[in-house]
C-alpha cells in the first residue's frame, strides 16, 4: 500500500512473535538531506484504529508535517494493512505483545505515541504494563468499546457474527467492496460524508482485500478485543493528552470527558475537536496537525 503513502516515505519491517510488521518511515527526499542524514531524530509513532480496511494510511495526512523534526514510524498492526495476517482468533494479548515487541526493536529510548480509538486504549494498557517504553501519549477517542460496562461497538448479533461461513460472507459484503467501504467511512467514521475522498476509499479497500484480513476484522466486530478502559485508565502514569471528535459515533465526547476525569494527574489535557467524527486526523488533518503541534511543543 505504498502507493497511498506521502512522497519520501518507504517501507521497513520488524519481526514479532506473530510475524512481520510493516511500517512507513521517511527514507527518500525531500525528508533526507546529506547535511542532516546523520542526525538522530526522536521517534514519533502513529498507531491506527481497528475496523475493516484499517491501516497506517489513517495517519498519512498528518505525519509528514512532523517528518523534519521526528523519525516517523507508522506501522500496519498485525492482521491489518500489509503486515502479517496470521489465521487465528485475535485477542487483546496479541496486540499488547506485538506492540511491545515492535517498540522495543524500533526505538532505543522512550517513545512518543499518537494512537486512535481501540488501539489508543490498548496503548494505555501497554503503557501501564511497560511505562519505561513511553515518553508521552497523544490519544484520539481512546475507548475499549465496553467502557463503564456499556457495549458501544457491536452492531450485529453475536449469533450471526459467530456463524461459520456467514461471518466471512458478512465481511466480504461489508468491507471488501467500494460501496461498502465508502458507506462505512461516510456513515460511521466521518462527521461530514463529503470529506471522504476516492483515495480514502481505495486505501481502505486495498487493506480490506488483503489475504486473511477477515480474521482480525471479525475479532473486532465480534467484540473479542473489547474491554472496559475505565478499569485501567486510573493506573496510567505516562503523561497523556486526549483528543475527541465531538461528533464521534458510538463513543461520544461525554465518554471521553468521563474517562479523562478519572486520571487528571496523567491526562494533562482533554481537547474536543468540533465538526469531526472518530478520525479527526483523517477527516480534517490540517486542524489535527495544528493541535498536535501545539501539545507536542508543550511537552
Amino acid at each position: 500500500m505504498l502507493q497511498f503513502q506521502p512522497p519520501g516515505f518507504g517501507q521497513r519491517f520488524i519481526e514479532t512473535s506473530l510475524g512481520s510488521m510493516l511500517y512507513y518511515t521517511q527514507v527518500f527526499e525531500p525528508w533526507l538531506h546529506l547535511d542532516t542524514s546523520d542526525e538522530k531524530l526522536s521517534p514519533l509513532i502513529f498507531l491506527h484504529n481497528f475496523g475493516g480496511g484499517a491501516s497506517a494510511y489513517e495517519w498519512s495526512k498528518v505525519y509528514p508535517a512532523f517528518a523534519t523534526n521526528y523519525q516517523i514510524i507508522a506501522p500496519d498492526l498485525i492482521g491489518w494493512g500489509k503486515s502479517e495476517h496470521p489465521v487465528k482468533e485475535y485477542q487483546i494479548a496479541d496486540y499488547l505483545t506485538t506492540l511491545a515487541e515492535f517498540i522495543e526493536q524500533v526505538a532505543d529510548s522512550p517513545v512518543t505515541v499518537v494512537a486512535s480509538s481501540l488501539t489508543a486504549a490498548i496503548t494505555i494498557r501497554l503503557a501501564i504494563q511497560k511505562p519505561e517504553l513511553f515518553k508521552s501519549l497523544y490519544l484520539v477517542c481512546p475507548s475499549g468499546f465496553a467502557d463503564f460496562g456499556q457495549d458501544a461497538g457491536r452492531r450485529l448479533p453475536l449469533q450471526v457474527i459467530n456463524t461459520p461461513i456467514l461471518d466471512k460472507l458478512i465481511y466480504t459484503l461489508g468491507a471488501t467492496t467500494e460501496v461498502s467501504v465508502r458507506n462505512f467511512l461516510e456513515r460511521f467514521l466521518f462527521a461530514k460524508p463529503e470529506r471522504v475522498s476516492e483515495e480514502m476509499v481505495q486505501a481502505y479497500l486495498a487493506s480490506a482485500q488483503q489475504p486473511n484480513a477477515e480474521y482480525s476484522a471479525l475479532a473486532f466486530l465480534r467484540g473479542d478485543l473489547y474491554f472496559d478502559l475505565s478499569l485501567y485508565i486510573p493506573q496510567l502514569t505516562v503523561p497523556a493528552v486526549i483528543f475527541w471528535g465531538e461528533q464521534a459515533q458510538f463513543t461520544g465526547v461525554n465518554l471521553g470527558r468521563r474517562l479523562a476525569a478519572m486520571n487528571p494527574q496523567s491526562i494533562r489535557a482533554f481537547q474536543p475537536i468540533e465538526g469531526a467524527g472518530v478520525l479527526p486526523h483523517l477527516e480534517i488533518p490540517e486542524v489535527f496537525i495544528g493541535l498536535l503541534q501545539r501539545y507536542l511543543s508543550l511537552s
